[in-house]
C-alpha cells in the first residue's frame, strides 16, 4: 500500500499549488486596493475584471502544466485524468477570460456614451500592448471552438491538433498587456514572480515535450524495424534501438509517435504498446483510420522515428488484489496483450474477456492460444445495445453485471483492466461497480480526443 500513500500525498502537493497560484495573484491584487475599488461605482467592473483576469492567466499556466508531460504528474495521474483535467480548466479560463473582457468593454461603454465604439478602438487596438492581446484572444476562440465536441465530431484529429496549438500562440500574444499594462502587476517584484511562473510552464512544455523526446529518440537510434498487417484495419509496427531498458517503459503504457516519413510527421500519435518492452525493441498495433495511422502501413525498415513518453498509470505495478481480470474490445487488446506477454500467472489467477470481430476473426490469435497460464474468453459480434458491453449473440441472456460475474467468479477480488472503445469501457465499468468491484480497482486510461 505504499504506492497509495505517495500518490495521495503527491497530489495533495498539486492541489496546494494549484490554490496557492491562484490565491497569490489575487492577494496582490487585494493589496493594490482592489477591494476598495469594488465599492466604487466607477471603478467596480474593471477592478472585478482584473480580479477575473489574473485568476483566468492563473489557469491558462496550469493548462500547459497539464499537457507538459512532467514525468511526476504523468505517474500520480495518469495522462487521460490529466487531460480531462487540461480540458476542464480550458474552458474555465476561457470563459473568465469572456468575463474579464465583457467587464471592461461595458466600463468603455459606459465611460463613452455617445461614441462607444471609440472607447473600444482605445481599448482593444490603440492601447500599448492591447492589439496583442486582442490577436491572442481571437486565437484561443478558433482554438476553443474547435475543441467543442461538436466541432470535434467534424474534424480529422490532425486538423483539430493544429488548431488546438493556436491556444498557446494566444497566450503567448496575450502575455505582454498582463505584466506590462496591468495595475496589479506594477511592482518589479509581482511582474518577476509573474514572469517566472509562466516561463517555468514554458520551459516544462519544451524540455519534457520536444528536448526530451528528441534526446532519448537519437540517444537509443529508434527505428522502425518491420510493418506486420494483422487482421483488416489493423497493423503492428516494430521499432528497435539501443538500450531501451533506459526508457524504464512497463507493459501497459504508451508513447506519444511520430514517424519521420515525410509530411505530417510533426503530429504525434499516442500508441500503446502491444508486446513486452525489451531491450531492443518496442512494439505498437494500431487500427489505421485516419490520415496518420494509415501511413503506418507504408512505413519503411530504417525509418526514424521520435517518441515521447512512456505515459500512462495502467500497468500492473497499481494491481492489489490476488485476482486480475482484463476486458478488451477491438484493437484495445494491444496493451493488454503487452501486460499478458510481459507476466506470468498462477493457475486460475488471470482470465481475459476479449470481444473480437463479427467475423470471429481475432488479434494477435497466435499469440492468444501460446497463453496457457491465462483463462481466455472471446465474445463475438456487435453490442446488444448502446448501453451494454455483450455482444448481441452472447450465450449469456443475463444482466452485464450478472454475466461478467459469471465469466470471472473472483471478480469482487480482482484488479480490472480495461482497454477499448469509450462507450464499450463505460458499460463494463458500469458492470463492473454492480459486480462489486472498487473503483480503485479499475484501471482505465482513454485515448478520445
Amino acid at each position: 500500500m505504499v504506492w497509495p500513500v505517495r500518490g495521495m500525498i503527491a497530489r495533495a502537493l498539486w492541489c496546494g499549488a494549484a490554490a496557492s497560484m491562484v490565491l497569490v495573484p489575487l492577494s496582490w491584487w487585494a493589496q493594490s486596493g482592489g477591494w476598495v475599488r469594488l465599492s466604487d461605482p466607477s471603478e467596480a467592473m474593471p477592478s472585478a475584471g482584473m480580479a477575473i483576469g489574473l485568476v483566468a492567466s492563473v489557469l491558462m499556466v496550469w493548462q500547459i502544466v497539464l499537457v507538459a508531460r512532467i514525468p511526476w504528474l504523468e505517474r500520480t495521474w495518469g495522462q487521460d485524468r490529466l487531460v480531462r483535467a487540461h480540458r476542464i480548466v480550458g474552458f474555465t479560463s476561457f470563459v473568465l477570460v469572456v468575463s474579464h473582457i465583457s467587464l471592461f468593454a461595458g466600463h468603455r461603454v459606459i465611460q463613452y456614451p455617445g461614441d462607444a465604439a471609440r472607447g473600444l478602438w482605445y481599448l482593444f487596438v490603440v492601447r500599448p500592448w492591447f492589439l496583442f492581446a486582442t490577436f491572442g484572444t481571437v486565437l484561443i476562440v478558433v482554438a476553443v471552438v474547435s475543441s467543442v465536441r461538436r466541432s470535434r465530431a467534424r474534424l480529422r484529429y490532425e486538423s483539430w491538433h493544429l488548431l488546438h496549438l493556436y491556444t498557446y500562440l494566444g497566450m503567448g500574444f496575450a502575455l505582454p498587456h498582463q505584466i506590462f499594462a496591468g495595475r496589479d502587476l506594477d511592482d518589479h517584484a509581482h511582474r518577476f514572480v509573474w514572469g517566472i511562473a509562466w516561463g517555468l510552464a514554458a520551459g516544462a512544455l519544451l524540455a519534457f515535450r520536444v528536448i526530451a523526446p528528441i534526446f532519448r529518440s537519437l540517444r537509443h537510434g529508434l527505428r522502425v524495424d518491420s510493418v506486420r498487417e494483422e487482421v483488416d484495419g489493423l497493423v503492428s509496427v516494430t521499432v528497435t534501438g539501443r538500450h531501451l531498458q533506459a526508457l524504464r517503459a512497463r507493459a501497459g503504457q504508451f508513447f506519444v509517435w511520430r514517424f519521420l516519413d515525410g509530411p505530417g510527421w510533426s503530429r504525434g500519435h499516442p500508441f500503446s504498446l502491444s508486446a513486452a518492452p525489451t531491450v531492443t525493441s518496442l512494439r505498437v498495433t494500431v487500427h489505421m483510420r485516419g490520415d496518420g495511422s494509415n501511413r503506418l502501413a507504408g512505413l519503411l525498415p530504417g525509418t526514424p522515428v521520435l517518441a515521447e513518453g512512456p505515459y500512462g498509470v495502467m500497468t500492473l505495478e497499481r494491481r492489489r488484489h490476488p485476482h486480475v481480470l482484463f476486458l478488451a474490445a477491438g484493437v484495445g487488446l494491444a496493451p493488454l496483450h503487452a501486460m499478458l506477454d510481459a507476466a506470468h500467472f498462477a493457475p486460475g489467477e488471470a482470465t481475459l474477456v476479449y470481444r473480437c470481430r463479427p467475423d470471429g476473426r481475432a488479434l494477435f490469435a497466435a499469440e492468444l492460444e501460446e497463453l496457457t497460464d491465462v483463462r481466455v474468453v472471446r465474445l463475438v459480434g456487435h453490442r446488444r445495445s448502446p448501453h451494454s458491453w455483450l455482444p448481441v449473440d452472447d450465450d449469456h441472456p443475463g444482466a452485464d453485471h450478472v454475466v461478467l460475474g459469471e465469466l470471472a467468479p473472483h471478480i469482487a477480488h480482482s484488479d480490472v483492466y480495461l482497454c477499448g472503445p469509450p462507450g464499450w469501457v463505460t458499460s463494463v465499468k458500469r458492470a463492473a461497480r454492480q459486480a462489486g468491484v472498487r473503483r480503485n480497482a479499475l484501471h482505465v486510461e482513454e485515448f478520445s480526443w
